[in-house]
């Protein structure tokens, strides 16, 4: 069976690309890292097959490697049993024991009605 996937990320890495693609954005901040030299050659090397500068090619890959990181942090893989599971306890509510019924009390007392 094939497995689920729950997206919990909202659009949050749409918006950020949809920020850091914009031309007219000016670049005012500045990041540096301290490399090898065969690590600068790599990198280099890689740059110069995908026909970019050391520089753009870089900002693409953190981007596109902080987006992944993103992305994969708010997905939640499960089983086709785990999301039966899932779906029962939700569809199947137990009913309110007394902690929560303290936590409502208290909510309530605290914020009102």
């Amino acid at each position: 069976m094939r497995p689920y996937t729950f997206d919990m990320t909202a659009g949050s890495t749409e918006e950020a690309t949809m920020a850091t693609a914009t031309p007219a954005r000016a670049k005012r901040e500045r990041l540096e890292a301290r490399i090898t030299a065969e690590q600068k050659a790599l990198i280099q090397h890689a740059a110069d097959l995908s026909g970019r500068s050391l520089t753009d090619f870089v900002v693409a890959s953190v981007q596109a490697a902080a987006e992944e990181a993103i992305r994969t942090h708010g997905v939640i893989r499960l089983s086709a049993r785990d999301s039966l599971i899932v779906a029962d306890e939700i569809l199947n509510l137990a009913p309110p024991n007394d902690a929560l019924r303290a936590a409502f009390e208290e909510h309530r007392n605290f914020f009102g009605s």
